[in-house]
């Protein structure tokens, strides 16, 4: 594999949907995800995984069964595995996630919000 360094201003700007998070790198067992949120997602949780969430820009509420945290530009928050969360965003967020190959966007919920392929981009 040829190392490359990634842009993320550019890969923000190559997509515009929101809650659809997009690959743009490996990491051992993990997946590197760019995604765009905007307005609410829905309350799930994953069994095996934990996830990171570094804010870009822009301002992301994570919603906790116990409490709310903010995470600001700059900033990351790790939901542990078996935590149940619900991210929202009051405007357009940008984040990088990182977290193991097996996690789906939705955790344990299956719904019309489910994705088991995602674009690399």
């Amino acid at each position: 594999m040829n190392p490359t360094k990634v842009n993320l201003s550019e890969k923000f700007s190559s997509f515009s949907a929101y809650w659809s998070p997009k690959i743009v790198g490996e990491l051992n067992d993990s997946l590197v995800k760019l995604v765009k949120v905007k307005g609410e997602f829905i309350w799930h949780q994953h069994e095996k995984e934990d996830e990171l969430f570094l804010v870009v820009s822009g301002r992301l509420l994570m919603r906790l069964r116990e409490r709310d945290i903010w995470i600001n530009p700059g900033e990351f928050f790790i939901v542990p595995r078996g935590t149940e969360h619900m991210p929202v965003a009051e405007e357009e967020t940008l984040v990088l996630l990182l977290e193991p190959k097996t996690t789906l966007n939705t955790g344990n919920v299956r719904n019309e919000r489910m994705l088991e392929e995602l674009e690399r981009i």
